[in-house]
């Protein structure tokens, strides 16, 4: 059961990321980004004597951008790039060796081998534009000085986006010799990850030093939530957020998008609870595209037992009543026999709009379990309770079998990793929760609270959103105090999934299989307290950190000055 002293989930807060993006379709600066690393690009350029780098391959051309054979390129000359590389996160492990590393020059092309095109091509012209306009071919081609090679170890990923097992399909190897550049991985996803240290490392070091990096993440889900329900956030806000997330190599984006403050994406099965301020089905395809171009998977949320007020709002014959006829806000009925079909079609319509096999439940904060009385104050969740699941049946069994069914909706749609809050799971009862739900662990603090060390015991899977640490809550209601990125840097780490000591369980259970990770939350309870612009510029230096936090378990080796100097020097 919950707190009630905790804030509820109509006082969530949202946040954002950096600078907002430009409009060119997958840019991943915004304009201060661009005039900075065109900067760069111009001082690298003229240390080698070059002239400003040519784009001969236009977005979306599908062709070689060389009709003829190569003229051959200079050796270029630059001075030496210096230093291990400077990225955020920081790569997991470099050899160096002696030579001039690479810089972006005067003829250099992004080059990818015949039988990799169509696997690689978003990747490598993306990495095209970032560095300026570079040239890309394709094909049976000779590896020039001051090139990029991009190839593929391994097949492709899943075009069906199924979860990965761990990190080795996000690993990739960079290596800077001779002038020449390469990058391999076994998968686009890896590919993808290699492009956005290039682009860092030439923001801030104007290069890459000679040598080979090794690079994969120790947490296999990376991500951050918004809730865009108390607060409506525009499209080219949330793709903004999403684009950033992306050089972070951030692999998650939650969307709460029902609440009782509101109702965000338009609905075709039931308009009427729609918020006037929402996302259009298609503005939500452009961003899942998007989000699919940066390798991240968007996972919806549509909450229930509670923080349904925006439809309930328009179907108040199933709001939850008490003893005494008083409503609940934001509460549906659970023994109401029409409870159930109206969130299940909800979910139906939304499942087929969102494409990954993830979904999130919610399950948290239902009010009639916060009661000190729930028996007498909800004589009919109790009687519906004993009639289900005989005379020992509770409403916390009501409850559970009210979240195993609403799985059973998506699981028939194709979502296969199905998650919920940590308020939402109940034990020792006569219904237990579906075995491999995932558990979203936000808090501790409500009344008989889970331990995490419980769930893992119990052979669950346990995702990190420690409400110590990850939850950005609009207003600080609550004891909230907005999160910063020294204190995440400093003490957090995927192990500390309540409070601010790891888990009191061995090493071996909270590692990747099974803590795959964390997601930072943005909560809009007091949804005027920040504007949006407010909430992109208090994340930023958060989910750096969360991203060096989940990349690398080792103890960051930069201060949290350096490092703090460095994130805003790479955004």
């Amino acid at each position: 059961m919950l707190n009630p002293m905790r804030p509820s989930r109509s006082t969530r807060p949202s946040t954002s990321l950096w600078p907002s993006p430009s409009s060119r379709p997958r840019s991943r600066r915004g304009p201060v980004g661009r005039v900075a690393l065109v900067a760069v690009l111009a001082s690298t350029l003229a240390l080698a004597g070059c002239s400003d780098a040519a784009d001969s391959d236009a977005p979306g051309s599908t062709g070689s951008s060389e009709s003829a054979a190569p003229s051959p390129a200079p050796t270029p000359t630059w001075a030496a790039v210096k230093g291990p590389p400077r990225i955020v996160p920081a790569v997991r492990d470099f050899r160096p060796a002696d030579g001039q590393g690479w810089r972006p020059s005067k003829g250099a092309r992004v080059v990818v081998p015949a039988g990799e095109k169509s696997t690689v091509a978003d990747e490598a012209r993306l990495m095209a534009r970032d560095l300026g306009g570079l040239p890309t071919v394709w094909g049976e081609q000779t590896v020039r000085p001051g090139d990029i090679e991009v190839k593929l170890t391994g097949k492709g990923d899943d075009p069906n986006n199924a979860p990965a097992d761990g990190t080795a399909d996000e690993a990739y190897t960079l290596t800077a010799r001779g002038t020449r550049l390469t990058l391999t991985a076994p998968t686009d996803a890896g590919v993808f990850y290699g492009t956005r240290t290039v682009k860092q490392a030439v923001r801030t070091a104007g290069g890459l030093p000679e040598g080979t990096i090794e690079d994969r993440p120790d947490r296999p889900q990376r991500g951050m939530m918004l809730d865009n329900a108390r607060k409506p956030f525009s499209a080219a806000w949330i793709e903004g957020r999403l684009r950033e997330l992306g050089d972070l190599k951030l692999n998650q984006f939650q969307l709460h998008f029902s609440d009782d403050q509101g109702f965000r994406i338009q609905s075709d099965t039931h308009p009427e609870i729609v918020s006037a301020d929402h996302l259009t089905k298609a503005q939500v395809r452009h961003l899942l595209r998007v989000a699919a171009s940066l390798h991240i998977t968007v996972i919806p949320e549509i909450d229930s037992p509670g923080h349904l007020g925006a439809v309930l709002n328009k179907h108040q014959d199933l709001q939850l009543r008490n003893a005494q006829g008083g409503t609940v806000r934001g509460a549906i009925d659970i023994s109401n026999p029409k409870s159930g079909p109206l969130i299940d079609q909800l979910m139906r319509e939304f499942a087929e709009l969102f494409t990954s096999v993830d979904w999130h439940l919610g399950g948290d904060e239902y009010q009639a379990l916060m009661s000190s009385s729930p028996d007498t104050t909800y004589p009919q969740l109790a009687r519906a309770a004993r009639d289900k699941y005989g005379p020992n049946g509770t409403i916390e069994d009501l409850a559970t079998g009210w979240l195993n069914d609403r799985e059973k909706t998506v699981r028939d749609k194709g979502k296969k990793r199905i998650e919920a809050w940590n308020d939402g799971f109940f034990s020792g009862g006569e219904v237990s929760p579906d075995k491999d739900r995932t558990v979203a662990y936000w808090t501790g603090k409500e009344m008989g609270a889970n331990d995490p060390a419980q769930f893992l015991r119990e052979g669950r899977t346990v995702l990190n959103f420690n409400d110590e640490y990850l939850y950005y809550v609009l207003g600080e209601p609550n004891d909230f105090t907005y999160p910063t990125g020294e204190r995440i840097y400093r003490s957090w780490t995927p192990r500390v999934l309540r409070g601010t000591a790891p888990v009191g369980v061995p090493r071996n259970q909270t590692g990747p299989d099974r803590v795959p990770g964390a997601r930072f939350a943005i909560w809009c309870d007091l949804a005027d307290s920040q504007t949006t612009e407010q909430v992109a510029a208090g994340i930023r230096l958060p989910l750096a950190a969360l991203a060096q936090k989940t990349w690398d378990p080792r103890t960051p080796a930069m201060s949290w000055q350096d490092f703090k100097a460095l994130a805003q020097r790479a955004g």
